[in-house]
């Protein structure tokens, strides 16, 4: 039997429906909710004239303030590990002094003066698994074939580590790391001390590392990310594929996501209700004001509310609740995208000790059981798709610019809503829903009331509550444990933890086989995936429950093929079903779209992603249930959504008129448009005049001869557009376009950039596979091509790819300069192309400095030396000596030799911080000799090289083994040793110091 996917199932109904009412709730009309009187102990202060009336400094940073936020994402080094063998690993998890027997000496790797030149150079966001080859393996099919987990333990480890300085002044604040996400088990080490370990793919984490930071001095940073568990059955990438922050504050400190702004709307006024979360860490009480500043999208104060006096104990937290009126507020919907800030300082012993900044919209949002969604008191249909978060060339490391472009692609086609599938996703991409006008429906990735899920799911709600886009918390995805009496308590306790952080918006669930069965009926609103026939049984049943179309439609396509070819991995582009609405576009919209009471609904995908790749397999890398392509370019069902999500004329004429070997056979030829009626002509004669039908499409079949196919779109009588489609001529030329012309120059910014094959009449060509070499000049640098193609398996990291179906494309990141970024595309045999952008100089994010080793030049041998690689000594002696985890500083004067050793602490030492300065150094002709940390060096310069033998000076150790060479008679047979030696070291007996041999190699950093 041919083996069926979980969508499989759902289209062949192998899944039998299940519509069982239990648990009813009443109608629901929720309301973004405040409480309406001041909360005890808090001051309230009204608004009653302009904003001029209020003091403005709040729309500007406080001098003084202890708070950080500093992005950490430049200057990383990256090395793949290894989960099964520790010696390709560095020695993780070995018996080996240090890992986690010794505090504060976890690895040579972590020591300041480690040797990282062999590392890869990477910035984050960065995922290892995009540049990992394929494998044949059907174990790998839903990761995209990448080898990662617990039979691929070679890729399945990756190492980071970063070097870099804090100032003095940090003394006696807070330091955290703040993980945005990385993938998917996470073990932090800061200056060689174990932080801890995070197991999870997509929740956010943070480790304090105050009490071992190095404030004024040098600190090292590495990070062991392991992906051989995983959390899905699509791509998830592997690495530190999120932003990553240090934060700094002082001991009293507003929590991290510990502000929330909830807006209650009547008439010409909004009262916000605050709630302010504030910890202490010092030891003593400490007294604390909050004080809350509103400011309006134009940065002018608003309102304002001052706290009474909270007293914290020491080590403890306070929440504190405030309420403001704001008067005319600027409502935040999908058209004006007003943005509120809100500034809350703390306020203790007269001065103002902390500043913590949240942006948020004001607005109302609300599900009626027979008309559906609301927003700020209008019906709005909820027109969405669900989304991975993958995209060509970068995998799931996905700049911020990338965000903005995949949410900009999804509103061109009239795309307003969208599921986060199935996890939560990036502060930035909710950022861009904010910003750009997008509803979001929110999605915790474990659906468990055990302390980790429900953790997971308070971390969700508490990061994202402030976000105007997020309307709807989603409980999880297709659990079938929901639809039974398990999932009742499951879910009731998700719930009610929601309610408890947010209560302003509801929860639901993408069911799988039920609706409002078991725990899916302790939701707010009823979700269904897939069952349109019995979502509609189940409103005629219970007329007082919200339902939303969570999942809907999977229809597969692949761009620009319109014959399905299964040894090729292709599949036609023709909406299959348009009458089941399971898998068809046009079936289920028909459905959602003339039922008011269904209240939208989430397509499976807005865009293709890697891994799940149905209908096929190997070689088949990346699934087809997208409109959209990985890349962002526009599959054919594209339009039919542009053509009834928006009021914009559409007229799409398809399939491309390319088909040398099928002269005289019919083939379909379909129009999507939203214009009265349409015209088809073939070759200049008209096959007749259709109407085009609300929600639908018209065809015709026409016989192929070479030439071109014709649509005119009519509005009334008159033509109101009209577009073609050539048979061309061959691939002569390429043409390039950026979808920006301006870019930040702040090394994070990115563009892409589409290529296209044309003929020699500028047409694009349909079918071709040209080679299109990447070519990239000025402040910019190639991060990842993609062509949309899910068979193709060309590095995403590479400078080529072939076109497909016409195009490819090719995605620049800026450098941290302002200048021209020029890229050029080239092709054997086709005119090249290319097309200048401009970097333009901004201001940078605040962020942590990459730090460099400064290599002295000068005399002799003036410059870095680290011990040449090898083996260390035997045994016990090991121990002793230490890594070779070190590096010399050396500065020649004539023949005298001075400079600093770092690095190589051994025996009990402190995590390879050990060395010091170089003393009694010498140089004579080609003989050296110096002193530094517990050695004497002496030996012989070779150029690049020096030969040394290295005495150790053992200290109180070195007395006591040599108490071994001590005589006191003769040793009886059965007893201790006459000379009192140690009999537990396994040293033989000493008659001096150890002498090792050392080979120092001068070293370009």
């Amino acid at each position: 039997m041919k083996d069926f996917s979980r969508r499989n199932l759902l289209k062949t109904g192998l899944i039998a429906p299940a519509v069982v009412a239990t648990h009813a709730l009443g109608p629901l009309g929720i309301v973004a909710a405040a409480t309406s009187q001041p909360a005890e102990g808090s001051e309230v202060r009204f608004r009653t004239a302009g904003a001029a009336a209020w003091d403005q400094s709040a729309a500007n940073p406080s001098k003084g303030v202890a708070r950080e936020r500093l992005l950490l994402d430049f200057g990383w080094r990256f090395h793949l590990g290894n989960a099964n063998d520790p010696a390709k690993d560095f020695g993780f998890g070995t018996e080996r002094i240090g890992n986690f027997q010794k505090t504060g000496n976890f690895l040579p790797e972590g020591s300041i003066a480690f040797d990282d030149g062999e590392w890869e150079a990477v910035n984050l966001p960065h995922d290892w698994a995009i540049e990992l080859p394929f494998t044949d393996d059907p174990s790998l099919a839903s990761k995209g074939f990448y080898p990662l987990g617990r039979k691929y333990p070679e890729t399945s480890v990756g190492w980071y580590r970063r070097v870099f300085e804090l100032p003095a002044e940090d003394a006696g604040k807070l330091l955290t790391l703040e993980f945005d996400g990385a993938y998917r088990e996470t073990t932090v080490i800061f200056n060689n001390f174990y932080i801890g370990t995070h197991k999870g793919g997509y929740d956010p984490f943070s480790f304090d590392v105050t009490t071992f930071a190095n404030p004024g001095g040098r600190n090292v940073l590495m990070v062991r990310v392991e992906a051989t568990s995983s959390d899905g059955w699509f791509y998830e990438g592997a690495g530190i594929y999120r932003h990553l922050w240090l934060v700094k504050t002082s001991s009293v400190h507003v929590k991290q996501w510990g502000t929330f702004v909830s807006a209650k709307v009547s008439g010409e006024s909004a009262t916000l209700s605050i709630r302010t979360e504030i910890a202490n860490r010092d030891k003593e009480t400490r007294t604390v004001r909050a004080v809350a500043s509103i400011l309006d999208p134009e940065g002018k104060v608003v309102g304002r509310s001052r706290s009474d006096a909270l007293s914290i104990a020491g080590f403890e937290e306070r929440e504190c609740a405030q309420q403001i009126v704001v008067k005319q507020p600027l409502l935040w919907s999908l058209e004006q995208r007003h943005l509120y800030r809100m500034v809350t300082e703390l306020e203790t012993d007269g001065a103002t000790i902390d500043r913590y900044e949240t942006r948020f919209g004001i607005r109302t949002i609300h599900f009626d059981a027979e008309k559906g969604f609301f927003l700020n008191g209008e019906p709005v249909k909820l027109k969405g798709t669900c989304n991975h978060q993958d995209h060509a060339g970068v995998g799931v490391a996905v700049p911020d610019a990338v965000q903005y472009y995949r949410v900009r692609r999804l509103q061109e086609m009239g795309c307003n809503a969208l599921r986060t599938s199935h996890n939560p996703p990036t502060p930035e991409f909710l950022d861009a829903c904010d910003e750009l006008g997008m509803l979001v429906f929110d999605e915790t990735r474990m659906m468990s009331s055990n302390d980790e899920g429900l953790r997971q799911l308070g971390d969700l709600v508490r990061r994202d509550r402030n976000q105007p886009s997020v309307f709807m918390w989603s409980m999880g995805n297709e659990e079938g444990m929901a639809n039974n009496e398990r999932g009742v308590l499951i879910l009731s306790a998700m719930k009610a933890l929601v309610q408890e952080l947010d209560g302003t918006r509801p929860v639901s669930i993408a069911p799988t086989g039920a609706i409002g069965k078991g725990g899916l009926a302790v939701l707010d609103v009823i979700g269904y995936n897939y069952m349109d026939p019995q979502a509609e049984a189940y409103h005629r049943e219970h007329p007082d429950r919200p339902v939303i179309g969570t999942e809907t439609v999977s229809a597969v396509g692949t761009r620009g093929i319109y014959v399905t070819d299964k040894a090729k991995g292709f599949v036609s582009s023709y909406d299959p079903y348009t009458t089941t609405g399971r898998a068809s576009a046009e079936g289920w919209w028909r459905f959602c779209n003339s039922r008011p009471w269904v209240s939208g609904g989430f397509v499976w995908t807005g865009f293709d992603y890697r891994g799940e790749p149905s209908p096929n397999g190997w070689p088949n890398i990346s699934s087809q249930y997208g409109i959209i392509d990985t890349c962002g370019f526009a599959k054919d069902s594209f339009y039919y959504y542009q053509s009834w999500w928006t009021s914009k004329p559409v007229l799409h004429l398809f399939p491309h008129w390319n088909w040398p070997s099928y002269e005289g056979k019919k083939i379909s030829v379909w129009v999507y448009s939203n214009l009265d009626k349409v015209e088809l002509l073939v070759n200049g004669k008209s096959l007749g005049t259709k109407n085009v039908p609300r929600d639908g499409h018209v065809d015709w079949t026409a016989e192929y001869a070479a030439g071109a196919i014709e649509a005119r779109g009519y509005k009334g009588e008159v033509v109101a557009l009209t577009t073609k489609r050539e048979t061309t001529g061959v691939a002569t030329k390429l043409m390039v376009t950026a979808d920006r012309q301006t870019l930040k120059a702040d090394g994070e910014d990115v563009a892409m950039f589409a290529v296209e094959v044309h003929d020699a009449e500028g047409r694009v060509v349909p079918v071709t596979e040209n080679d299109v070499m990447f070519k990239v000049a000025g402040a910019g640098r190639l991060i990842g091509t993609g062509n949309g193609d899910p068979t193709n398996q060309q590095p995403d990291k590479g400078s080529a790819r072939k076109a497909f179906g016409g195009y490819c494309m090719g995605l620049v990141q800026t450098e941290k300069k302002a200048a021209s970024i020029t890229v050029e595309v080239s092709s054997p045999g086709l005119a090249s192309a290319e097309v200048t952008v401009e970097a333009v100089a901004g201001e940078l994010r605040p962020h942590v400095p990459v730090w460099e080793r400064s290599v002295p030049e000068g005399q002799g041998i003036t410059g870095l030396w680290r011990p040449a690689p090898g083996a260390p000594p035997p045994g016990m002696l090991a121990f002793l000596v230490g890594n070779n985890a070190s590096v010399f500083t050396l500065l020649q004067k004539g023949n005298i030799l001075t400079g600093q050793m770092e690095g190589g602490g051994g025996g009990f030492g402190d995590g390879g911080s050990s060395g010091g300065p170089v003393t009694d150094g010498k140089v004579d002709g080609d003989r050296v000799s110096f002193k530094s940390g517990n050695g004497t060096y002496v030996g012989t310069i070779k150029g690049d090289r020096m030969e040394l033998q290295k005495t150790i000076d053992l200290g109180w150790l070195g007395d006591l083994l040599s108490k071994k060479t001590e005589t006191g008679g003769e040793r009886p047979a059965i007893g201790p040793a006459p000379n009192g030696s140690d009999p537990s070291i396994d040293v033989p007996p000493m008659t001096g110091p150890p002498v090792v041999p050392v080979v120092l190699l001068r070293s370009p950093r």
